[in-house]
């Protein structure tokens, strides 16, 4: 783990791709984690350093993030769809709990329930979907919609609106990568969880040109001087593999998806032998022909959202994101992604199963939202609630008179995704997966407009 290697990432294409800094983890993970950036964080809050303080809701301790649905009397098995019962009931002789924990559910069989294969959720609640149909009955018809409320103590509500209908993810897609990610790590070391712990800590990677283009900024901070900054990865920068992972989901940087989805491949070509040292990592990527790097990437990323039940039609990555990363290992097959897709892949988040309960945990960490609030999650409704969050967004405009193109208002395609967890500090808990592609409108807006009015329908 001493040898270092040099990592990169990779861009879209001749479309423009804009996310804005929304930073994720708990304040406190610094030392769980070793991400620097939370070490600065905790000491904003603390009121020893001036600079932005996350909202309430961005404020949990590490401890205090959990999965809220891992008690479940289901089993998976590989890839094989499992009979599954979306009924759930409290634990009814459960042990007291912590107060900042609520009771965890369990699946529970009943001849009444819906019973289908796995990825299949409950029938649609009947009062939640006449307010969602109310909600979209007079917006555009490209906006797509699942949810699935799992409060504690209550039935789970599910809904939906035209949620089969198929879009780019854009960064949405980066999760597949941390899943990826997360699942080489437990195929080399299965069983270990400390093991992989060290390796996300210690294992240095330095930038190279796997990073071009980018202009998406990171956050850096320096332990020792204080100083910090934020501002696009360059060549020759350093982060642990945590960090890199961090700023893939955090700040939505490509040149971190590209560099920890490399990173990834590396691993699961060298396996125990893994980190290589520089002349075998090139060495790899050159002499390796073309079709077998890109089978192996795509392998990586969307074999584990097929072990949990998600179809290819509901949620598949194709291509790297930076252009060298591209070109170094093609793509094939397209991105794309539907919100019935997305909120399986919460809800299996939730309950432990993506890859195993410490992986899925790490993942919703990542995912939790401390900074500046982006889109959907900036809803003020939300500020006291914790967000688990990630957006994605990809927009393009063509001529057109009196138009003007503007940032997510594209007028020849204009997507706009979202998919969180929201757990509410009255113990109510949701998971919702929202698309759509409605040009000539700032969908940022348009999709924090949304989430207010959903949680509201949420207390209905």
């Amino acid at each position: 783990m001493q040898k270092m290697l040099r990592i990169t990432g990779l861009l879209f294409f001749a479309i423009l791709i804009l996310v804005e800094p929304s930073l994720e983890y708990p304040v406190d993970g610094y030392a769980e984690s070793g991400i620097r950036r939370l070490e600065r964080l905790r000491i904003r809050i603390d009121d020893s350093l001036r600079g932005f303080v996350p909202p309430k809701g961005g404020q949990k301790s590490i401890n205090e993030i959990r999965l809220n649905f891992v008690d479940t009397t289901v089993a998976f098995r590989d890839s094989t769809p499992e009979p599954l019962a979306m009924l759930l009931d409290p634990l009814s002789q459960a042990p007291a709990a912590k107060p900042v924990h609520p009771p965890r559910l369990r699946l529970k069989n009943a001849a009444d329930t819906l019973y289908s294969t796995l990825g299949i959720f409950p029938r649609a609640n009947k009062e939640l979907q006449q307010r969602l149909n109310a909600l979209f009955a007079n917006r555009d018809r490209s906006y797509s919609l699942a949810l699935l409320e799992i409060t504690p103590g209550q039935a789970p509500r599910y809904g939906g609106v035209r949620e089969h209908l198929q879009y780019s993810p854009g960064s949405v897609g980066k999760l597949a990568i941390a899943v990826g990610i997360f699942e080489e790590l437990s195929r080399l070391f299965p069983g270990d969880i400390e093991a992989r712990k060290q390796l996300l800590r210690e294992r240095m990677i330095v930038a190279e040109n796997w990073i071009h283009h980018d202009d998406h900024g990171v956050p850096f901070y320096d332990i020792a001087s204080g100083i910090s900054a934020f501002r696009p990865i360059k060549e020759g920068d350093v982060f642990s593999l945590w960090e890199w992972i961090d700023h893939m989901i955090s700040p939505s940087s490509n040149a971190a998806a590209s560099t920890v989805w490399k990173e990834a491949m590396l691993i699961r070509h060298f396996g125990e032998h893994y980190p290589p040292s520089k002349e075998e990592e090139n060495a790899f990527f050159d002499t390796t022909p073309k079709s077998v790097l890109s089978e192996m990437a795509l392998s990586i990323v969307n074999d584990p959202l097929r072990r949990i039940g998600i179809a290819e039609a509901d949620w598949r990555l194709g291509s790297f994101f930076t252009n060298t990363g591209q070109r170094r290992v093609p793509g094939g097959g397209g991105s794309f992604a539907t919100p019935r897709g997305l909120l399986l892949f919460l809800l299996r988040l939730e309950q432990g199963r993506v890859i195993d309960e410490w992986s899925s945990l790490e993942i919703k960490r990542l995912m939790y939202m401390t900074e500046k609030r982006i889109r959907y999650a900036s809803a003020p409704r939300l500020s006291d609630c914790a967000v688990y969050f990630k957006s994605g967004s990809l927009y393009r405009c063509q001529p057109e008179p009196g138009f003007q193109c503007g940032k997510y208002k594209g007028n020849r395609d204009n997507y706009m995704n979202s998919v969180a967890i929201v757990e509410r500090p009255d113990g109510k808990i949701y998971l919702v997966a929202l698309m759509s592609n409605v040009l000539r409108i700032n969908s940022a807006v348009e999709h924090q407009t949304l989430a207010t009015y959903i949680d509201r329908i949420i207390d209905q």
